[in-house]
């Protein structure tokens, strides 16, 4: 495995848990390149999870998932085992340290790696519908956001273009590279009627986040600091930001006019 390649079992791991935080065993890192891992831990893709509840047992090839049970020997030390409830002829199985400490990698995780490469700025939970807004990127002509995404594989959405992850994110002897270029031109050509643009609400939410957020940290001119962030004029972040929440509107019968008086239908014999 090369550099490369453990790129890509990271994301393509990320990927098949659908939104989740992946996992990975000390042991399966241990077949990963040294300078890979470094890289991973160092730029926050991969961090130290809780230890294993439930491993694979080595107890034979059946490779049963199993709980995992914690003991004390007499000399204080913890021991890791499961209890096999499958054969007559296995009973408790010892579990190595390897196989119990876990390392995790989330989108979020993806999502905060990519926000530094480009430099753009993500709002603390700016999630929606398993979307992950990495930020603002700026073009020559245009601005759009960086959205990150799972379709399969990771991708990322931006002015209406979708590219998979992997064509744009390598790992090389100098860490991870994201092709920016390739982001820019995206965002300088953007795709008419668009269906990976925030909506209106969705936007207007997230400005509302980031406007509360600057308030808390005391920034007096808070429009014009929305208004730098999302490439257009002050006029508009204040018309967004005015726009009241729709309500929602009850579908039952229209009250009777005022003044008006029933009338009970006559019968007729």
């Amino acid at each position: 495995m090369n550099l490369a390649d453990a790129l890509a079992a990271l994301l393509d791991r990320v990927a098949a848990v659908g939104g989740e935080a992946a996992l990975f065993s000390e042991r399966e890192l241990a077949d990963w390149p040294a300078a890979a891992l470094a890289r991973f831990k160092a730029d926050g893709l991969l961090v130290k999870g809780p230890p294993a509840d439930v491993v694979s047992c080595p107890g034979c090839e059946e490779d049963c998932a199993m709980p995992v049970e914690i003991a004390t020997t007499t000399s204080g030390k913890l021991r890791a085992f499961v209890v096999c409830d499958q054969r007559d002829d296995v009973a408790r199985v010892a579990i190595a340290r390897d196989l119990l400490e876990l390392w995790t990698c989330s989108p979020e995780r993806v999502a905060d790696a990519l926000a530094r490469l480009l430099g753009t700025r993500r709002s603390d939970g700016d999630v929606v519908g398993g979307r992950w807004d990495v930020g603002v990127l700026k073009g020559t002509q245009h601005s759009a956001h960086v959205v990150l995404g799972i379709a399969g594989a990771l991708r990322l959405a931006i002015a209406g273009h979708s590219l998979p992850l992997a064509d744009v994110l390598e790992l090389g002897d100098k860490g991870l590279v994201l092709e920016r270029r390739a982001l820019l031109r995206c965002v300088d050509a953007p795709v008419a009627a668009a269906g990976d643009t925030l909506s209106r609400e969705q936007r207007i939410e997230r400005l509302r986040k980031r406007r509360n957020e600057l308030k808390v940290a005391g920034v007096r001119n808070f429009n014009q600091v929305l208004a730098d962030e999302e490439n257009c004029s002050v006029s508009l972040i204040k018309q967004l930001l005015a726009e009241k929440k729709p309500s929602a509107k009850w579908l039952g019968l229209s009250p009777a006019p005022k003044g008006a008086v029933s009338k009970n239908p006559k019968t007729r014999y």
